[in-house]
């Protein structure tokens, strides 16, 4: 039996190995891109602030990254389909390249608009094509801990980036050009790898009557928790720069949430597998808006409070959407992952198209704790409404639970995610998946 059990782990640890090797080029090509992200969203505000932007067009650039991104999803498997997924990724890592070093040409907010929206729709297509790629190399037994290995390299590359932020001037051009050259060379091991092209890519059917039905908590903190972090994300390094902090410590600001919100997932992925989801919800909610007062109400100066403020606010507010995700699959059909999965991110993707606009508006008017003024608005908003939703309807049986998913909604997700983290009862076959892909392209050629 011993003897048995060793075989048994030594096979799975080479298959482990034998997988990591045939998309180490797809994890490299991830982790440029990602780098190249965090370092472009960190320079655009943060430069803005010096070009004496208002806070109103600051704002604007993560509601044109949102509105880009949400495109991204939608148009994505459309391309792929027409031109390949090479050709489509480079094209789309080219394009985001371009984009960032014209921001350098042209420093005017209608310009960075317009160009932070083409960083959006070319961030999201870029990684939906690597995350197919993910998915088709790795066995079906052995995805949820290549997705875990996936997330690390994402969140340090996207951190590493956010960081990059203190290599030089930010008066300079030397980070436009690190940012779009970063984004260019991601496109390098994609184009040497000698994997064959994966199925088509997720088509994302967002319908909103459906999902409501489904899980009106889920849908209701998706749209809210869009609004929160969204204008957190677009405009921390402003409130950061604001309140006196330095170029260092505003960079930190931006890196300890995302580091603390993919440390705490753990512990509340199996509070949350163990009782009602909607307690731990409303918990994270209560916490997060303890957060938000903290910023509001005693106006932190100094490093170490503002610091450990903000790693609460991403301890608690980066773990909600999972949560949301779980409950939303916990009501939904079996074999529905991917659609439920993908239509809560773009209900995500729509909140976070209004959240920044709001946020900028109201900095410009009150200055920078205001930005604290709508997070803690959709927390308390998504308490409340869970609080309701809890007297209306019963928990979910914990014999008919699902499992719960480490996700991270936005910048870093796409609707190809749901096809690396699902339950493999719910995951289409290769065959079931291109006959799906298919028929899907066929509709879109008919359109």
């Amino acid at each position: 039996m011993v003897l048995r059990r060793a075989v048994s782990m030594r096979r799975r640890d080479t298959s482990m190995v034998k997988s990591l090797q045939s998309i180490s080029a797809l994890l490299l090509g991830s982790a440029i891109l990602l780098f190249a992200g965090g370092l472009n969203g960190m320079i655009l505000p943060v430069r803005g602030g010096v070009e004496g932007f208002s806070a109103i067009s600051l704002g604007l650039l993560g509601t044109g990254w949102a509105i880009g991104y949400v495109a991204g999803c939608l148009v994505t498997p459309g391309l792929v389909a027409g031109i390949g997924h090479i050709r489509a990724f480079t094209l789309m890592s080219a394009l985001a390249g371009v984009a960032v070093l014209l921001s350098l040409l042209f420093i005017h907010p209608a310009a960075w608009i317009v160009l932070r929206a083409l960083s959006g729709f070319c961030f999201a297509g870029a990684a939906m094509i690597v995350e197919s790629w993910l998915n088709e190399r790795t066995e079906a037994r052995l995805r949820g801990k290549v997705f875990g290995i996936y997330t690390m390299v994402g969140l340090a590359a996207t951190t590493t980036g956010q960081m990059a932020l203190t290599f030089a001037p930010i008066d300079g051009h030397v980070l436009f050009v690190l940012a779009g050259a970063f984004y260019c060379i991601s496109l390098v091991p994609v184009a040497l790898t000698s994997s064959g092209a994966p199925q088509p890519l997720v088509v994302v059917r967002l319908d909103l009557a459906g999902l409501w039905r489904n899980s009106p908590v889920a849908v209701f903190a998706a749209f809210m928790l869009g609004i929160s972090n969204a204008s957190f994300f677009t405009l921390h390094v402003v409130y950061a720069e604001q309140v006196g902090l330095g170029l260092t410590v505003v960079a930190l600001f931006a890196a300890v949430p995302v580091m603390a919100g993919a440390l705490s997932q753990i512990p509340v992925g199996i509070l949350s597998d163990r009782m009602d989801r909607r307690i731990v919800l409303l918990g994270l909610c209560l916490l997060a808006a303890a957060a938000d007062a903290t910023f509001i109400f005693l106006a932190p100066e100094g490093r170490g409070m503002n610091l450990a403020a903000v790693a609460l606010f991403g301890a608690t507010s980066l773990a909600i959407y999972p949560v949301a995700m779980a409950h939303a699959n916990d009501h939904a059909a079996p074999g529905a992952f991917i659609q439920t999965s993908g239509g809560v991110l773009m209900v995500f993707g729509v909140g976070s198209a209004f959240g920044p606009l709001l946020a900028g508006v109201s900095m410009n008017a009150l200055g920078p704790q205001a930005l604290f003024c709508i997070t803690i608005v959709s927390h308390c908003a998504t308490a409340a409404f869970t609080i309701v939703r809890m007297m209306i309807s019963r928990a979910v049986p914990q014999e008919q639970k699902g499992a719960f998913h480490v996700a991270q909604p936005g910048r870093i997700s796409t609707p190809e995610t749901a096809t690396l983290i699902g339950d493999e009862a719910d995951l289409p076959s290769n065959e079931g998946r291109e006959a799906c892909g298919q028929e899907d392209s066929a509709e879109l050629r008919a359109a």
